[in-house]
């Protein structure tokens, strides 16, 4: 049993725990992730390791409420107990002192990129961030982003905060202007990893993308998180949940995420009618 012991809203949709889990913490590095089940009936589901703390020995998780897993654990809080919790998961992050990366998070995604852009800056590396939501309630983290960054850059669809654009028109501007950049990270929504590769690979710098919100066991056993990258069939699970954005095959990526709506949607009008 894992102990929740903070919950945030940090949004409508989006809630933060902080679990004690001693012995994930101690193992965890940027761009793991981690399994949990909330009760024995429950279902695994894949969340993002967005923060750990080796001497408090808690990881941090931020997730958006979308199906009716995510749901249901929304509605626990500080004291109660998660049954299981499995991590840390998939590769992580390559980290080395590149020289100047940028470090983009779209909506949820700007979570998993803070341990990325941290690590990141440890090492050495002149950090741009950019992070960007539809709306500025939907921005969190910013004081936590720019922490960890030398310039952080925040971007709104609405314009309702920091500038009026979405990620990948900073993006274009800096690589335009600044040729010594020779990495980007992007994590977020896949249509927006998708354009910030297009964007990216105009300028000739490598990216790496997270697929981690196309994994549905975590293990590689239930093959719904294939995906095709440089023209090879991979399991973001197990082969990521990181990759070379510019050979990934996006468009695939996106119908596979369709594939399990009809499902989902049966499973949440269930849910919201206390079926067990």
């Amino acid at each position: 049993m894992f102990k929740i012991l903070e919950k945030q809203i940090l949004s409508d949709a989006v809630v933060l725990f902080v679990i004690d889990a001693k012995e994930i913490a101690q193992k965890a590095k940027a761009g793991n992730f981690f399994v949990l089940r909330i009760h024995e009936k429950g279902e695994r589901i894949p969340l993002t390791i967005a923060d750990f703390d080796r001497e408090k020995g808690t990881i941090t998780t931020v997730f958006q409420k979308i199906g009716k897993t995510t749901h249901e654990l929304s509605t626990l809080n500080e004291g109660d107990y998660i049954t299981d919790v499995i991590g840390p998961l998939g590769i992580p992050s390559h980290i080395e002192n590149f020289g100047k990366v940028i470090c983009v998070g779209g909506g949820v995604g700007i979570a998993p990129v803070y341990p990325i852009a941290r690590a990141l800056k440890e090492a050495g590396n002149t950090v741009i961030s950019i992070i960007g939501a539809r709306m500025k309630e939907l921005i969190f983290w910013e004081d936590k982003m720019r922490s960890v960054s030398d310039e952080l850059i925040v971007v709104t669809d609405d314009g309702s905060y920091g500038r009026k654009a979405v990620v990948t028109v900073p993006v274009d501007e800096i690589l335009h202007e600044d040729k010594s950049v020779k990495l980007v990270y992007a994590i977020g929504p896949a249509i927006m990893m998708k354009f910030v590769c297009i964007t990216t690979q105009k300028h000739n710098v490598k990216t790496i993308v997270s697929l981690n919100s196309i994994m549905v066991d975590a293990t590689g056993m239930c093959g719904a998180c294939r995906v095709e990258v440089g023209g090879e069939t991979k399991f973001a699970c197990v082969d990521g949940p990181e990759f070379d954005g510019h050979k990934v095959d996006f468009n695939l990526l996106m119908s596979r995420q369709r594939m399990y709506i009809d499902e989902e949607k049966i499973a949440m009008e269930h849910y919201k009618a206390g079926v067990k």
